[in-house]
């Protein structure tokens, strides 16, 4: 006989405890958030929980473009391309999703899952990726990263294709990039081989970078110089800047370069927009 799934609700205690501990009656989510940090900074809620509890407010107010993998830093492969190129490539960059494509970024055929190449192994000769091309989903770098993870949900895809007002593509994003948003970065064994790739280039003179990322790759990166002897990330430097930790898109300008804060909570600075004085 089939059980029936039970949701499972939290205790009413629990409920009655935390509303009467945190007050919700909030008009706006700059609000919400300070009345939050309150109540962090009466241990009522761990760190951990309040920095996630941002994220999933701020959510609501990123856009796809703030968090994709740039055009530049896409690794594809053509739909042309021999099971052992493919093979190569995978076994390099290390990633389980590459989009297909048919001469050029801009005609993107579908999704190849790295997966699906173990059912070739041992006859090769056979490869045909057409059996093995899933769809891609395209969606607009305008678009609400809440939108987007509903869209992912609904969907059960892990990444999408995003273009510009031109239809080009722009990037990619993918299910791990918003939980990020919401949990903190997520690092792998792939991750930071390529300490350039927490900078992520998005044209006329916009890019995003992590707070983390180191002051000697920033100013290698953009040919300034940045002070390195007492902060070690660019998240130092800006903070010092302000002189506090500073809220979701507060900016200011550093060596003719605008630093617009994207993510932070109530310990540091995630993510950073910078614009540049070359911007078209």
């Amino acid at each position: 006989m089939k059980q029936k799934k039970v949701k499972l609700k939290p205790p009413s205690w629990f409920k009655k405890w935390l509303l009467s501990k945190v007050d919700f009656s909030a008009n706006s989510s700059d609000e919400l958030v300070l009345r939050l940090r309150a109540a962090q900074n009466k241990n009522i809620i761990a760190p951990n929980s309040l920095s996630m509890m941002e994220g999933v407010i701020q959510v609501d107010t990123l856009k796809v473009r703030d968090i994709m993998i740039p055009r530049s830093h896409i690794q594809s492969v053509f739909h042309d391309d021999t099971y052992h190129d493919i093979l190569k490539l995978v076994l390099k960059a290390g990633h389980s999703r590459y989009p297909v494509l048919d001469k050029n970024l801009d005609d993107v055929e579908g999704v190849l899952l790295a997966k699906d190449l173990l059912k070739y192994v041992g006859r090769e000769e056979e490869f045909d990726i057409d059996d093995i091309l899933r769809p891609a989903i395209v969606v607009p770098e305008g678009q609400k990263l809440e939108s987007l993870l509903s869209h992912f949900r609904r969907s059960r895809n892990h990444m999408a294709v995003v273009v510009d007002e031109y239809s080009g593509t722009a990037g990619l994003v993918t299910i791990e990039d918003v939980l990020e948003q919401i949990v903190g970065e997520i690092d792998d064994e792939h991750d930071h081989i390529d300490d350039k790739l927490d900078i992520r280039k998005h044209g006329n003179g916009r890019f995003t970078v992590l707070a983390g990322t180191e002051i000697d790759v920033f100013n290698d990166y953009f040919k300034i110089s940045l002070p390195d002897c007492t902060f070690d990330t660019v998240g130092g430097v800006v903070t010092n800047e302000f002189g506090k930790i500073p809220k979701q898109y507060e900016e200011l300008v550093i060596e003719d370069m605008t630093f617009r804060v994207l993510r932070s909570d109530s310990r540091r600075i995630q993510l950073l927009e910078v614009q540049t004085a070359q911007a078209a």
